[in-house]
C-alpha cells in the first residue's frame, strides 16, 4: 500500500510538472525594474503600474521587484543603461536624458525649446520619430517597449526671480550629465554643474547650489520649495520622455505569449503614467501650480517676447547638437511638430 501510495504521489508530481509551462522552470524568481526617483513620483508610479500589471497577468510567472534612487548602479543614473545592457539591470524605466551619453539620438528631446507644447512631445513620441528611436535603442542592446513623461522641466533657485537670461548669470545650477546641459547653462551665462539626483538634494538644502531645473512632479514631490528653491520659472525649454525597456537576454527567455503580455502592460502603463505626470500642469488644469504657490513661492510664467530671448540665446546650442544627434532625425522631429494637431 506504501508503495503504491509513494508511486501515485510521484505520478501526481510528474503530472503537474508537465502541466507546468516548459519556459516558466527558466524564469527567475525575482526581476529587477531600476528608477530614478521613489515611488511616490509620476515616474516611480508609472513603473509599480507595470510591474503590478505584468504580475497579474502573468499569474506571478514574471515577478518584478521596483528599485527607486538607481540604487542598482549606486545611485549614478548615467550608468542605468549600460547596466541594462550588460544584464546587471532586467527592466527599467528610463530617462532619456539619462541614457543619451550612451545613445546620442536621445538628445532629441534636450535640444533647447524644440517642442513648444504637449501636442509637440506627443506628435513626436507617437509618432515616426519615436518609432524610429525605439530602432536605434534596440540596435543598442535593450528592448524598448513603451513611452511614458517625466514632463517639462522647469527652473528654481534660491536667489531671485528669472525672466530673461541675463538672470541666470554666475548662478550655480545642478544639471543632469549632459554635456548638452553644460552647453545650453554655460550659453545662458550660468555655472552648472553636474550631479546625480540623490547628491543634488542635499546640495539644494546646504546652498552648495543655488538651483535646478526639473518637472513640476518633482519639484513638488521632493518639495524643494522646503530646500530655498522658493523662485521658479515656466519655460518648457525641455521636455523628458520616459522609455520602458527590458533587457535583450530576458525578453527572449520570455515566452512568446508572455512579451505580448509585458509589453501590453508596459503601453497601458505608460499611458497612465504620461496622465499622471501632466495632472495639475496644463493649461486646463493648472491646480499643481495653485499649490506651488501656496508654499511661498514666486512662479514667473514667460511673455512670448520673453520666451523669444532665451530661445535666441540657445540657438547655437541648439545647432551645434542638431548635428550630433542627426540632421535627418532632428528634420523629422521639426516637420512633425510643424504638423501636429494643437
Amino acid at each position: 500500500m506504501k508503495l503504491r501510495n509513494l508511486i501515485g504521489a510521484a505520478l501526481c508530481a510528474a503530472a503537474a510538472f508537465a502541466l507546468t509551462p516548459a519556459h516558466a522552470q527558466n524564469y527567475k524568481s525575482e526581476y529587477k525594474l531600476s528608477i530614478v526617483v521613489g515611488t511616490s513620483f509620476p515616474w516611480g508610479q508609472g513603473a509599480v503600474i507595470w510591474s503590478d500589471l505584468v504580475r497579474e497577468r502573468t499569474n506571478g510567472r514574471i515577478n518584478i521587484k521596483v528599485y527607486p534612487g538607481t540604487s542598482l548602479v549606486q545611485g549614478d543614473q548615467t550608468r542605468e543603461f549600460t547596466a541594462i545592457r550588460q544584464g546587471v539591470i532586467d527592466m527599467a524605466v528610463g530617462s532619456t536624458i539619462n541614457w543619451s551619453p550612451q545613445v546620442k539620438q536621445l538628445n532629441l528631446f534636450s535640444l533647447p525649446f524644440l517642442m513648444p507644447d504637449y501636442a509637440a512631445i506627443d506628435a513626436l513620441v507617437q509618432g515616426d520619430v519615436g518609432a524610429e528611436l525605439f530602432k536605434v535603442i534596440e540596435k543598442a542592446g535593450v528592448v524598448p517597449l513603451a513611452w511614458g513623461e517625466n514632463g517639462y522641466r522647469q527652473l528654481s533657485n534660491s536667489r531671485h526671480a528669472i525672466s530673461k537670461p541675463e538672470d541666470l548669470k554666475g548662478l550655480k545650477l545642478r544639471v543632469v550629465g549632459s554635456p548638452l546641459y553644460i552647453d545650453t547653462f554655460t550659453a545662458l551665462g550660468a555655472n552648472p554643474a553636474q550631479m546625480s539626483w540623490a547628491d543634488a538634494q542635499p546640495a539644494l538644502a546646504s546652498g552648495a547650489v543655488d538651483g535646478q531645473e526639473n518637472p513640476l512632479s518633482i519639484y513638488t514631490g521632493a518639495k524643494l520649495y522646503d530646500v530655498a528653491q522658493k523662485y521658479l520659472t515656466l519655460w518648457n525649454y525641455v521636455a523628458d520622455p520616459l522609455v520602458f525597456v527590458v533587457n535583450r537576454e530576458v525578453w527572449e527567455s520570455w515566452s512568446e505569449a508572455d512579451r505580448k503580455i509585458v509589453r501590453e502592460a508596459a503601453i497601458e502603463a505608460g499611458k497612465k503614467e504620461i496622465a499622471i505626470a501632466r495632472k495639475g500642469v496644463t493649461p486646463e488644469d493648472p491646480s499643481l501650480l495653485k499649490e506651488i504657490e501656496g508654499h511661498g513661492v514666486t512662479v514667473t510664467s514667460l511673455t512670448e517676447e520673453q520666451h523669444k530671448a532665451f530661445v535666441a540665446v540657445t540657438k547655437p546650442v541648439y545647432d551645434k547638437w542638431k548635428s550630433r544627434v542627426g540632421e535627418d532625425l532632428v528634420n523629422m522631429a521639426e516637420k512633425a511638430i510643424a504638423a501636429r494637431k494643437k
